[in-house]
């Protein structure tokens, strides 16, 4: 494995076994967050670091115990304590594996991160792969678990129908979004938030920050120890995060868009209703009290006003987000030639 496609050249360095290096230097983060793992465990640190020693990476490996019960916790701070490649962040209680994932992006220190799940169903033999792609150019290198080795009614047939529906909503057709096995480049994740369920929706988020996504197939295998945490159960929230996905992909910048425009649509039908009803009311005479469409075009008019309301509220708080983090509601890949700053009137390549 070549890993002239980190900066610093890790072959020259001559990494040693078990021996982290200072953040400059580090070449992967290898996330990993788990729950209830504890079989698995010193299988799944042994194999990734061996296979990172291999291909001469300076690495870190971050275990994300998401509140444990089975002694997984016990046994990653023993582990801990006894390899100097090795970090576990213990968080106070089950918070999800999107929180999980999330805690192990703000530890990491690598120039990479890898993300991968705990249940040795993702191989880390396919990390090399991963990197080599990235090194095309990309941002964002995802998995594809061409053969899936789990349940057909409870995981392949929800996930395939998911996968085809988030696509669709995101714009970002790869094959597998539920794959933990991703390689990120570490200023992508930077600017990330995740909340809910979203670490499912990590290319998504990042196609919406302006990255280049890429898919590769890896290899899955059958689960050896426990079994799932993950079910039908699952769907409705998910589902709810697909919404939450939409539309900031479309009206993160610009909420007055799609809050206006209904507003602006239900006035208009409430006024042109109105203007009928008065018609009605004054040119022939008849009584309109009674009638529905009073109440109908009410409602409109003031749904209308609430909704337009709405709009205006959601682009003061759409600036307060950007503003007060000092957050660019744009991203530039790159500025060719040093003076090409801002004013000099020397054209840079983004």
């Amino acid at each position: 494995m070549n890993s002239s496609l980190l900066s610093g050249d890790a072959k020259e360095r001559g990494i040693q076994e078990r021996v982290v290096l200072p953040h400059s230097l580090l070449d992967i983060s290898a996330v990993v967050p788990l729950y209830n793992e504890v079989e698995s465990l010193p299988v799944l640190v042994e194999t990734i670091a061996r296979i990172l020693q291999e291909n001469q990476l300076s690495y870190e490996i971050i275990c994300v115990d998401d509140g444990s019960r089975d002694g997984s916790t016990e046994l990653l701070r023993q582990m801990a304590q006894q390899r100097t490649d090795l970090k576990a962040v213990l968080l106070r209680r089950n918070y999800g594996q999107t929180a999980a994932m999330a805690a192990g992006f703000h530890q990491a220190r690598g120039k990479v991160i890898i993300t991968l799940d705990a249940d040795l169903q993702n191989d880390p033999a396919d990390i090399p792969n991963l990197l080599a792609k990235l090194s095309e150019g990309y941002d964002l290198v995802s998995g594809w678990r061409k053969q899936r080795q789990d349940a057909m009614v409870t995981r392949l047939v929800p996930s395939k129908i998911a996968n085809w529906l988030i696509a669709k909503v995101t714009g970002v057709q790869i094959h597998d979004y539920g794959c933990s096995l991703k390689a990120y480049r570490a200023e992508l994740v930077t600017d990330m938030n995740l909340y809910g369920e979203l670490h499912r929706f990590l290319p998504a988020l990042a196609f919406i920050e302006g990255a280049r996504i890429a898919e590769i197939p890896v290899r899955h295998h059958a689960r050896q120890f426990g079994k799932s945490k993950y079910g039908l159960g699952r769907t409705f929230r998910v589902v709810m995060d697909l919404f939450t996905i939409y539309f900031m992909k479309r009206f993160l910048t610009r909420p007055m868009h799609v809050f206006g425009w209904f507003g602006l649509l239900s006035m208009l039908l409430g006024i042109a209703i109105g203007l009928y009803l008065t018609f009605v009311k004054f040119a022939l005479g008849e009584a309109i009290g009674d009638r529905p469409l009073l109440f109908l075009a009410v409602v409109l008019f003031l749904t209308g006003v609430q909704l337009f309301s709405f709009g205006l509220l959601a682009e003061l708080l759409m600036r307060t987000y950007h503003e007060s983090q000092k957050r660019p509601i744009y991203r530039i890949r790159e500025v060719v030639g040093s003076s090409a700053a801002p004013g000099s009137g020397v054209q840079s390549s983004v």
